[in-house]
């Protein structure tokens, strides 16, 4: 099971980059929607980043299924009200407590 894992990851990371690619002007764009220019910095980032993560679940929870699995099928589209919810909330629950903390420490390293 773990190499099976292991040879699929290196296809998921670049399903990953090419979807931060894809997604990161339309999150843009729908994060400009939801937020004030009077909002605080921290406040930004927060809905940044859920706009983010909520494009890059939805393509996610398909293509990872695929890669995943070796091949295309319906079975994410026809499933994807039950798996999409998880895949969002982990997805989220990463980005805003390890990644954006983690990538904002290495920031201030870097530019101190």
């Amino acid at each position: 099971m773990w190499q099976a894992t292991l040879r699929v990851i290196p296809f998921i990371w670049v399903a990953v980059v090419v979807l931060v690619v894809l997604t990161q002007k339309p999150a843009e764009y729908l994060a400009s929607h939801l937020m004030a220019k009077t909002d605080s910095f921290q406040a930004q980032m927060l809905i940044t980043a859920l706009c983010n993560v909520f494009l890059m679940s939805i393509f996610l929870t398909a293509i990872g299924t695929w890669i995943g699995s070796g091949q295309v099928s319906m079975a994410p589209i026809t499933h994807f009200g039950a798996k999409w919810p998880r895949n969002f909330a982990l997805a989220f629950i990463v980005e805003a407590f390890i990644a954006q903390p983690i990538a904002r420490s290495v920031m201030q390293l870097i530019h101190h």
